[in-house]
């Protein structure tokens, strides 16, 4: 490993020496010890990897592939020995006419095979176009269909998370794979086809095709290495600086980058990493002109070599001089297809690291899917109750939740409440069946969550959370995803706009439901959040209305972007959407909207602090009542000592 020059911009933005694991160091030594016969070896495996996927993809494609490769290689034999038989002919006895008579078929023949073996390349190319494409969709279906099945317990795994980014290189690899195979599998078959008719017109010259090869597959193999050694180095050096560069375009960042002059300050650490950079580059391109000059002085030396023994053997009378014209067409073509082979599997092995991860996260994506068997879900249940439920989180020492029970009845409203940290998240996830206890149970109606068909738990749960998805896409697709396999035409959305109170935003909008909300698009328009959260309200009306059997609506913080009065009316819709099929678990600080709640949970470190309803709550005069009161105390009118008051001169003068 060659470490990397730190240059000032770098040590002052980011503290020093960058690091970013793109799944490079898992195998950070497997290219530097790659060596022509490791990789020689190891190309019957990728080429098998590789059409395994191909013929998945398609079929007929793959064998016309094959078709048109092996063909290649028939045509490259047999255009090799037309001409060695025109050499004979030309170098034969007889006049100049009687020699070109005799070498005309033979021309015919190279010409003919040239014709053949152009269509034989271009069918070829054509279906190894069709294939690369198809590869890459399905290897890339295989990654997403396999990270949106896995529990939710592993998207939260940190080390799951580093296999999903390294994965996501897999896809296009496979793509590149299949050009690779391709080329490989042509100066295979070519070579193979010259080293035959080498072996014919003299055997001693095979070795010496050999030895022409050996320093271009050497030079190769280097340059490789150094380019890998070098993008292993600066990978992190790279981003870092193109963070810069999106950093001066962001609009989230464009009104401190002009008040505080930041565009100046960036502009200037840009250039110096990006000089380190190409200093970088600089050195590479170097070291690749003399390993390259090397590689090619050696294999020049190989091929005098080779031309020396063939003198010898003219002059020895071993080998007619016929034969020598042709065995040095041969010679070049030979060495040509062999030094293309060698890079040909340099590129297969150093894609396939990334096929490999790609497979390696699809198996252990598998391992860890949410099961799609189960019992089916009743429609009717009395209510769904968790009881001594705990959970601790693999970086944490505390558990997230300690023996919490609880009861959520169809029909009632039920707050949850407790400082930052306190677990409510972690409940809310396992109300939904998104995380399994750990210990303890839960229960929908009288059957087990874990003996469930998830799937059809996730069916009967609504979710609305303060920062909930915001789609870029039109509005109608932003409320009808709440169930999207279902069909949501604008006017049966609008009883959903209606009851979210949104019907002022959609209103104003250009396009009404059909107003793109993705300012990253032309044409698109742009709402505020608290526009949103109507939207995201609209969401889960149209999701809990759309369920024909029980449920449980989970809202979590819905009302952070409303003012009072939007916040009051927004408690009051979400309570209103409690029913006999359907019960509400309200999650929130904002203890005027829990106040009429049923039943309130107050959790406190994880651990179920006390429950009952507000009035039994307020009389117990425990944290709840603490908090309510510490919050009522906010709005509470009373002086604030130490600041001067508005109509004061001093405080006209600091405006």
């Amino acid at each position: 490993m060659i470490e990397p020059t730190v240059s000032e911009a770098e040590r002052e933005l980011f503290g020093g020496p960058l690091r970013y694991d793109t799944g490079w160091s898992e195998y950070e030594r497997a290219q530097l010890d790659l060596t022509m016969l490791t990789a020689i070896r190891a190309l019957p495996r990728l080429v098998l990897g590789t059409l395994r996927r191909a013929w998945r993809a398609d079929r007929p494609s793959l064998l016309g592939v094959g078709f048109g490769e092996v063909g290649q290689g028939v045509a490259a034999a047999a255009s090799l020995l037309a001409v060695n038989a025109v050499m004979h002919a030309l170098l034969g006895g007889g006049t100049a006419i009687d020699r070109l008579r005799t070498a005309l078929p033979a021309l015919i023949t190279v010409a003919v095979v040239a014709v053949v073996n152009a269509g034989l390349a271009g069918w070829s190319t054509s279906r190894a176009g069709r294939l690369e494409p198809l590869v890459e969709r399905l290897a890339t279906t295989e990654y997403l269909a396999a990270a949106a099945a896995v529990e939710l317990e592993a998207i939260e795994d940190p080390a799951f998370r580093r296999l999903i980014d390294v994965a996501q290189y897999g896809a296009a690899a496979a793509r590149v794979m299949i050009g690779a195979c391709v080329a490989a599998l042509n100066s295979t078959i070519a070579l193979v086809a010259t080293a035959g008719v080498l072996t014919i017109l003299h055997p001693a010259l095979l070795p010496m095709l050999l030895l022409i090869a050996a320093p271009r597959g050497w030079g190769a193999m280097r340059v490789a290495q150094e380019r890998y050694v070098s993008v292993m180095s600066w990978v992190e050096h790279v981003r870092a600086g193109r963070l810069i560069g999106n950093l001066l375009t962001e609009r989230s960042a464009a009104q401190e980058v002009r008040i505080h002059a930041v565009g100046s300050f960036l502009l200037d650490r840009y250039r110096d990493m990006s000089e380190s950079a190409e200093a970088e580059q600089k050195r590479l391109a170097n070291d690749k002109a003399v390993t390259e000059l090397v590689a090619a002085a050696f294999s020049g030396l190989a091929m005098a070599c080779t031309y020396g023994v063939m003198i010898w053997l003219i002059v020895a009378g071993h080998m007619e001089l016929a034969v020598a014209g042709t065995a040095v067409i041969a010679v070049r073509s030979g060495s040509a297809s062999l030094g293309a082979l060698v890079m040909n599997i340099n590129q297969l092995h150093e894609e396939s690291l990334y096929v490999q991860d790609h497979e390696r996260f699809l198996t252990e994506a598998a391992r860890r899917a949410i099961p799609d068997t189960g019992a089916g879900v009743p429609a009717r249940m009395d209510k769904v109750a968790l009881d001594k439920v705990s959970y601790r989180y693999p970086d944490r020492d505390e558990p997230a939740l300690d023996e919490v029970s609880l009861s959520v009845p169809m029909g009632s409203v039920i707050a949850v409440v407790g400082e930052n940290g306190s677990g409510k998240s972690t409940l809310m996830k396992i109300l939904a069946g998104l995380l399994l206890p750990q210990s303890g149970s839960v229960r929908w109606g009288a059957v087990e969550l874990t003996d469930l068909n998830r799937s059809q738990v996730f069916e009967r749960v609504s979710l609305l959370t303060q920062d909930f998805q915001r789609w870029p896409m039109t509005a109608a697709v932003n409320i009808g995803i709440g169930r999207p396999h279902r069909a949501a035409f604008d006017e049966e959305l609008e009883a959903s706009v209606d009851y979210a109170g949104a019907a002022p935003v959609i209103d104003k909008l250009p396009h009404g439901l059909r107003t793109l909300l993705a300012r990253m698009f032309r044409g698109a328009s742009e709402i505020s959040g608290g526009e949103w959260q109507k939207i995201g309200l609209a969401r889960t009306h149209w999701r809990t209305t759309t369920c024909p059997a029980d449920s449980i609506l989970i809202v979590d913080e819905p009302t952070s972007a409303l003012d009072p009065e939007a916040e009051i009316e927004a408690f009051d819709r979400i309570r209103r959407l409690a029913g006999p099929q359907r019960a509400v678990v309200l999650v929130t600080h904002r203890m005027s909207g829990v106040r009429h709640a049923d039943l309130i949970y107050v959790l406190h470190h994880g651990r179920l602090a006390e429950h009952g309803s507000h009035d039994e709550l307020m009389e117990a005069k425990g944290r709840y009542a603490a908090m309510f009161h510490t919050q009522a105390a906010q709005y509470a009118p009373r002086a604030r000592p130490g600041l001067p008051r508005p109509s004061a001169p001093e405080s006209a003068e600091r405006s």
